[in-house]
């Protein structure tokens, strides 16, 4: 029997269940080592037991709890910190999944959280849409599809692992080149891999070397999240070596592919992550880190998966789990001014003009929508000359009946491989058509990533009315939208349901561009990362703040405003990590 257990003022999660303890911390009997047990049962506590400590707490110490409840005895093993002493008014502006975990951190360090949302709903770019296809309603996603960079302890900890189902598919990624009829299997197993890559591709290269050498600076990265530790050159290369340094983070892409690798497929293939936000090139300085980012999420051990019923559960849960720990969330309301030498906020919303004192606010939008609303000139100039451009498209496939692939396998599993469809197969040309919708051009085929998402919720159960595939692509131009390209929709439509064996019952599509990004969330540039991961916006050099060794996530020189949105240290798609770890470093800046 697993017990999840909640403390208050003192965090801790431990184990599954359905029934929720809440161990309550009472000052009265704290010195006598003594807990009081209570079972949650929303809204409702009702007092159960009370137990023993073991050891003396201590904040980051270890203790063991041996708690009888109901009968049942459980050891416990957890980490305890104390909760603030002197709850302070944070106000978190944003609710997309970088302000919903910013906002369950704080709220559940003890402190009075109020986030302010401007749209009617939680998610940010994490969000659903519904259309009714043949009198059926039937949900897709608007933004993300896929869960795969958020880091477990997040997924933990927030209370989200305890209240959604997810599932990652263990068959091979399958990999599509131009005038070759059959994929090449993207095997998990490095000698399989390594074996496919040679009779497939060619590839003579050291692959073992480049999986260890990843493996390795990915594990890295993920130490540093956990510690809420913002980045630097000198830490990566005392924990990495100068060379290793060199090679997967400040260096390039392109020649961080040509040491290890031999083959211009393969190249290609791991080239995907490089430009899959915005125009980069394999060139650039700090491309290369680009690539150990992207497998640096930690829910399916670096691999992609899906949630139960989409995506937007995450967001729609959380938000749920916020409110119920005490979060005050308004939404549909536009923020004025933030007034940073007071802390006021002044926002608008059905009920009139608002005020609202903040000790500390903490930003996660956009930068230029940030700097906008703090009125501060040298950080509206900063964020305006920012690289923001955004040439990533999506297309929405809906079918009748669930979608038979021409190349798939015995595998039952088979129908919800990720799929990766080139339209080119050299470096040149991917860098050509990277950097083509810069100069001109509407669309430049690139790759197209499929994404299986109704064989994927029929694998956790749900059979949903249409079956459903999601194609991220590349390079669209900040241009239209995609109403207004129905010939970039029908082309992406009729590459995909080129290797679908039942294209007939395909009943339903829909193209989103950057500039749908650009309108529907308000992305400057139609960047989902909202800045581009290039020289100056990367690694330790993707913040706002006046003195970043000293305060990585403050917001310029304003000591009581942190920023944690997708423009910030690491990523947009590492999702909820830049929340994380704004807030790890703004309760140690205020002593906790």
């Amino acid at each position: 029997m697993g017990v999840k257990f909640i403390y208050w003022p003192l965090a801790l999660w431990l184990g599954t269940g359905h029934l929720k303890p809440i161990l309550v911390y009472h000052p009265g009997v704290w010195q006598a080592q003594s807990l009081m047990l209570c079972i949650q049962t929303w809204p409702q506590y009702k007092l159960v037991h009370t137990i023993d400590i073991e050891a003396s707490p201590d904040c980051g110490g270890k203790l063991r709890l041996i708690a009888k409840i109901l009968g049942h005895v459980s050891e416990l093993n957890g980490t305890l910190c104390p909760m603030t002493k002197t709850p302070q008014n944070i106000t978190v502006i944003g609710a997309g999944i970088n302000g919903l975990v910013a906002a369950n951190y704080m709220v559940r360090a003890g402190h009075r959280v109020t986030l302010l949302e401007r749209s009617d709903r939680v998610g940010g770019a994490c969000v659903s849409e519904t259309v009714e296809v043949h009198g059926i309603q039937q949900d897709y996603a608007l933004g993300a599809s896929t869960l795969g960079l958020m880091q477990d302890f997040v997924w933990r900890e927030t209370g989200l692992a305890d209240r959604l189902q997810v599932w990652a598919p263990s068959h091979p990624d399958l990999v599509f080149f131009p005038g070759i009829e059959h994929p090449t299997r993207i095997y998990r197993d490095t000698s399989q891999l390594d074996r496919e890559l040679a009779d497939k591709w060619g590839e003579g290269g050291d692959l073992a070397a480049y999986r260890a050498d990843e493996d390795r600076v990915v594990r890295f990265l993920q130490a540093g999240y956990r510690a809420g530790q913002p980045p630097s050159v000198e830490a990566a290369v005392a924990e990495l070596g100068a060379d290793l340094t060199a090679l997967w983070i400040t260096g390039s892409a392109r020649t961080l592919l040509d040491h290890y690798l031999s083959a211009e497929r393969t190249k290609l293939h791991l080239a995907m992550d490089v430009n899959e936000s915005g125009p980069v090139s394999l060139s650039e300085p700090y491309s290369a880190f680009i690539i150990p980012i992207m497998s640096s999420g930690s829910v399916f051990g670096g691999y992609y998966g899906y949630v139960r019923g989409g995506i937007w559960q995450i967001t729609r849960e959380l938000g749920r789990i916020n409110q119920e720990l005490g979060v005050e969330l308004v939404l549909s309301c536009t923020i004025h001014e933030v007034e940073t030498k007071t802390g006021i906020v002044r926002y608008e919303n059905s009920s009139g003009t608002q005020t609202h004192h903040s000790d500390h606010v903490v930003f996660a939008t956009d930068p230029q929508t940030a700097a906008r609303l703090t009125g501060d000139s040298a950080l509206i100039k900063h964020t305006t000359q920012e690289r923001v451009l955004g040439t990533a498209g999506k297309l929405n496939l809906m079918f009748r009946n669930p979608v038979r692939w021409k190349h798939g396998g015995e595998n039952p599993e088979s129908d919800s491989a990720f799929r990766y469809m080139f339209a080119v197969d050299t470096i040149s040309a991917f860098e050509s058509a990277t950097l083509a919708v810069v100069d001109g051009e509407v669309f430049s085929p690139g790759y197209f990533q499929v994404y299986c998402e109704g064989a994927a919720m029929r694998y956790m159960g749900l059979n949903e009315p249409y079956d459903r595939l999601a194609v991220f692509f590349k390079n669209l131009a900040l241009g239209e939208t995609g109403e207004q390209l129905a010939e970039v929709e029908v082309e992406v439509r009729e590459i995909v349901l080129s290797h679908v064996a039942n294209p007939e019952d395909c009943v339903w599509s829909r193209l989103l561009t950057p500039r749908d990004l650009q309108q529907t969330f308000g992305f400057p540039g139609g960047n989902i990362e909202h800045t581009m991961l290039v020289e100056g916006q990367s690694y330790f050099e993707r913040q706002y703040a006046a003195d970043a060794r000293r305060r990585f996530y403050q917001f310029g020189e304003h000591e009581n405003v942190s920023i944690c949105g997708s423009s910030t240290y690491p990523c947009g798609s590492v999702a909820g990590t830049p929340g994380y770890m704004c807030v790890s470093e703004l309760l140690r800046y205020m002593g906790q």
